[in-house]
């Protein structure tokens, strides 16, 4: 069987985008468990309260739900269970200390399999303000009134 190319998207989490300023990206392999990536590829996987973590020099992931696998047998897996993520030294190093020195908080933003291999988007990230969030709606509103009049425009309208 040939090998799967590109990256197809199993889950992605847009309200992070929302709730967050994400300063930087780092995509990590998981540590997952043979009926986990069953039930990945059939495309169900939920990211919602997921959040990375720092536990003995390694960064875990929390709060990932991956439903049991429908036609697992006693070797399914425990859907909310904390998963190790794969990634350098140097940048584990990197972000243990951006977290711990200045406050910020690492948060996964998509999860996909990238030329067949489980693979998740973690952001390191600040949290908005209330106002934080109201300006951005306000600048996407206002970038989207001027896409609207441009496009008005072009077609000799007013």
């Amino acid at each position: 069987m040939p090998r799967e190319k590109g990256r197809k998207v199993v889950a992605s989490n847009r309200k992070a985008r929302h709730d967050y300023a994400i300063l930087d990206t780092v995509e990590a392999g998981l540590a997952l468990l043979g009926t986990e990536v069953k039930s990945l590829r059939a495309g169900r996987a939920s990211l919602v309260d997921a959040f990375a973590q720092e536990k003995d020099g390694e960064i875990y992931l929390h709060g990932l739900h991956i439903p049991e696998y429908a036609h697992g047998t006693w070797t399914n897996h425990e859907p909310r269970r904390t998963r190790k993520l794969l990634l350098n030294r140097l940048e584990i190093n990197r972000l243990i200390g951006k977290t711990r020195e200045s406050g910020l908080t690492l948060v996964p933003l998509a999860l996909y399999f990238a030329d067949g291999w489980a693979k998740v988007e973690i952001g390191l990230a600040r949290g908005k303000r209330s106002y934080d969030k109201r300006q951005d709606l306000a600048k996407r509103d206002a970038d989207r009134e001027i896409s609207r009049a441009m496009g008005r425009r072009g077609k000799g309208m007013q």
